[in-house]
């Protein structure tokens, strides 16, 4: 029988154990939890309750705020810029990294690792360093505040290189010789055999990168001006000032907060099981 797992100590020691645990994790969770409950609190409050700081619960209920966020304004449109823009750039970011992820484990060519030390180099740099040379380039192409350009600008993800190749390592490149030998070009061998060996790990990149594109600020804010081509963030930031910081009606802005975390908590709640999995099992950084 195996005994490594079995617990040998007294019974009162292991409830306090469990004790601690749950104590631990619970004020974390109650710690990481609180924001979130305070700005749905709050997007149910008037001005006047959010100003008074001896009041937590909303006395009234103001649904009228979340109906409002949702038909007079135009967040769900900022939404929906934010929402297919990066699923366009997460797919053209998962056909791209995967490309050169199954080059790099799979092909036998002179300079593989140095093709990998310089892309991983490129990691390294601060992003800000890129965008002066990537706004010129933009704007000789005439791509400035359009879809366009926020999409070409993001085609290629350097971490999704990154963990895209750890999951292919992780499959034999048996299998691949086998595919080969048996008329299967490179591109069948990706998709129909590498690709659903490492689906945890492309749920995981995907998930990932979509979160990061749905809340991008800053280099949108640089390339957009029209507010037709804002993304959320930027909507956000629109709706936050428009009547400046007096006139500022917070109830709104909370449920306009509460409205755009919305999606993102329901794209995570139906792939928390594929996300823990890409990160702990098939990306090889398990500790």
């Amino acid at each position: 029988m195996n005994t490594r797992y079995s617990d040998n100590r007294p019974l009162p020691l292991r409830i306090l154990e469990l004790l601690g645990k749950i104590l631990i994790l619970g004020t974390a969770g109650i710690f990481t939890a609180f924001p979130f409950i305070w700005m749905i609190v709050s997007s149910l409050k008037t001005k006047a309750d959010i100003l008074n700081t001896s009041v937590f619960f909303p006395p009234d209920p103001q649904w009228s705020n979340i109906t409002s966020i949702l038909f007079d304004s135009p967040i769900p449109k900022y939404i929906f810029n934010s929402a297919w823009v990066s699923l366009v750039i997460v797919a053209l970011q998962i056909i791209s990294g995967a490309m050169l992820a199954y080059a790099l484990v799979f092909l036998k060519f002179r300079g593989n690792k140095l093709l990998f030390g310089i892309v991983m180099g490129t990691y390294m740099l601060p992003v800000a360093a890129t965008y002066i040379p990537s706004y010129i380039i933009l704007a000789d192409w005439h791509m400035l505040d359009s879809f366009k350009g926020l999409i070409i600008s993001s085609t290629v993800s350097i971490f999704g290189i990154f963990l895209l190749r750890q999951g292919f390592m992780q499959i034999p490149k048996g299998l691949v010789e086998a595919a080969r030998m048996d008329g299967a070009s490179h591109w069948r061998a990706l998709w129909e055999i590498v690709c659903p060996m490492t689906k945890s790990s492309f749920i995981t990149f995907g998930l990932m990168n979509f979160i990061s594109t749905y809340n991008n600020y800053m280099w949108p804010s640089l390339i957009t001006k029209t507010s037709n081509y804002f993304l959320v963030s930027q909507g956000l930031r629109a709706f936050f000032i428009r009547d400046g910081a007096y006139g500022t009606e917070w109830a709104l802005v909370m449920a306009a907060s509460a409205v755009v975390v919305v999606p993102l908590l329901i794209l995570f709640a139906f792939t928390q099981k594929w996300f823990i999995n890409g990160i702990g099992g098939e990306t090889g950084i398990k500790g």
